[in-house]
C-alpha cells in the first residue's frame, strides 16, 4: 500500500468542483508534482492535504491511517506557502521556531532543532537577522527550514520558487531538488511551471479543472501525452487540423505522415483530427514535392537550436526545431515530419 493516497477527493465552492474525485498515490520518499494552469485545482488539492480545507467527498491516507478529519497539526505535514508567510516582526530564528513552539518544543530541544533546520538550509548564523533583511532565496529557505523543523511526514510546497528572478530561480531549484533527495522527504510542489515540475518531480500530475489529465514521469507526459491537452501544454507544439488515414498516418495537406494515435477509441479513417507537432517531430529540407513549401517568417535564437515559423503553401502555420544557420527569415524552405513528435487525437479529444 502507497505511503499517502488522495482517494477521491472533491471540493466544491458554490457550486463549482475545484477538485472533482482526485486519486493519486505516492510512495514514502517521492517527489510529486502538482502542474496546470490557473484554476487546475492544485492549490485547493495542496489545502486539502494540509487539512486548511475539507473535502466534500474523498480521503487522505496517511501510512494506512485516514487523516481527512484531523487538524493541520495532528496530521504532520510541513507547508512553504508561495508567499513564504514569514512574520516579518520575527528574525530568522524565531520564525522557524515558531511550528516547533506551536507543537510544544521548548528549551534546549527548541534551540537544538532550530539549529538543526537552519543547517539544512545553510542558514547557520542567521538566527538573529531581521527577515525583512534578507533576500528572496533566502527568505524562501527560511520557510523551509521553518517547514522542515518539526520533522514532518510529508512536505508540501506552494509555488515555492514563483517570487524569485530566473537566475536565482534556477539555483534554488537545484539546491532544494538537492536537499529534499538527501533528506529522502514525500514532498508534493505544487507549480504551473514545467521547468519546475520536470526539475523537482520524481513524477508529474497533471491537473485540469480539477481532474487528473496524466500521471507520470516528465519523459512519459512529454513523449506519450495521453490527451490532446497533454500534448499541447507540455512543451511546444503546433496544432493542425487533418484527416484520418490510419492510427499511423495522417494526410497533412495532401502529404501522408506517420503519427501516434493518441485517441482513446480506434482511429477512424477519413475522420477529422487534430494534428499537435512538436518542433523537434519537424525538420527543415529543400522545396521539393515530398514536403510542404513554405516561408520562414519569423526565427527565435535560444542557443544550440533556433525555432523557425514556417508558412506553408496550404496556410499551415508550423514552428520547427533547427540549427540556427539552417533558414533565415524570407527563406522558402521544405517541411517534412522526423521521427516521433506528431501526435493525432479526435476532434473533440
Amino acid at each position: 500500500m502507497a505511503f499517502l493516497e488522495l482517494d477521491g477527493l472533491t471540493k466544491r465552492f458554490q457550486g463549482h468542483a475545484a477538485v472533482d474525485g482526485l486519486s493519486l498515490s505516492l510512495e514514502r520518499g517521492e517527489v510529486l508534482a502538482l502542474l496546470g494552469p490557473s484554476g487546475s485545482g492544485k492549490t485547493t488539492t495542496l489545502r486539502l492535504l494540509a487539512g486548511f480545507e475539507a473535502p466534500d467527498a474523498g480521503r487522505v491516507v496517511l501510512e494506512h491511517r485516514d487523516v481527512t478529519d484531523l487538524s493541520p497539526v495532528a496530521r504532520r505535514f510541513g507547508m512553504v506557502f508561495q508567499h513564504y508567510a514569514l512574520f516579518p516582526h520575527l528574525d530568522v530564528g524565531a520564525n522557524v521556531a515558531f511550528g516547533l513552539e506551536s507543537r510544544g518544543t521548548r528549551g534546549a530541544e527548541l534551540a537544538r532543532r532550530v539549529q538543526e533546520a537552519l543547517a539544512l538550509v545553510d542558514l547557520v548564523g542567521f538566527e538573529r537577522r531581521p527577515v525583512a533583511n534578507l533576500s528572496g532565496g533566502q527568505q524562501q529557505r527560511v520557510a523551509l527550514a521553518r517547514a522542515l523543523a518539526p520533522e514532518p511526514a510529508v512536505l508540501l510546497l506552494d509555488e515555492p520558487l514563483s517570487n524569485l528572478d530566473p537566475a536565482l530561480r534556477e539555483r534554488t531549484r537545484r539546491e532544494l531538488r538537492a536537499l529534499v533527495h538527501r533528506l529522502g522527504i514525500t514532498a508534493i510542489v505544487v507549480t504551473h511551471e514545467q521547468e519546475d515540475a520536470f526539475d523537482l518531480g520524481d513524477r508529474i500530475a497533471l491537473l485540469r479543472q480539477g481532474h487528473l489529465e496524466q500521471l507520470g514521469t516528465a519523459d512519459e507526459l512529454y513523449a506519450t501525452p495521453a490527451t490532446a491537452f497533454v500534448a499541447a501544454f507540455i512543451g511546444r507544439a503546433s496544432e493542425v487540423a487533418v484527416r484520418v488515414v490510419s492510427a499511423g498516418v495522417a494526410e497533412v495537406a495532401g502529404r501522408a505522415w506517420p503519427v501516434r494515435w493518441g485517441g482513446a477509441m480506434p482511429a477512424e479513417p477519413g475522420a477529422a483530427a487534430r494534428l499537435l507537432v512538436r518542433p523537434e517531430g519537424l525538420r527543415l529540407v529543400a522545396p521539393s514535392g515530398d514536403a510542404l513549401t513554405g516561408r520562414v517568417t519569423d526565427r527565435r535564437f535560444t542557443g544550440a537550436v533556433a525555432y523557425f515559423s514556417v508558412e506553408t503553401e496550404s496556410g499551415l502555420v508550423l514552428e520547427v526545431a533547427a540549427e540556427p544557420s539552417a533558414a533565415h527569415e524570407g527563406d522558402t524552405v521544405g517541411v517534412a515530419p522526423a521521427a516521433g513528435g506528431l501526435h493525432l487525437y479526435p476532434v473533440d479529444g
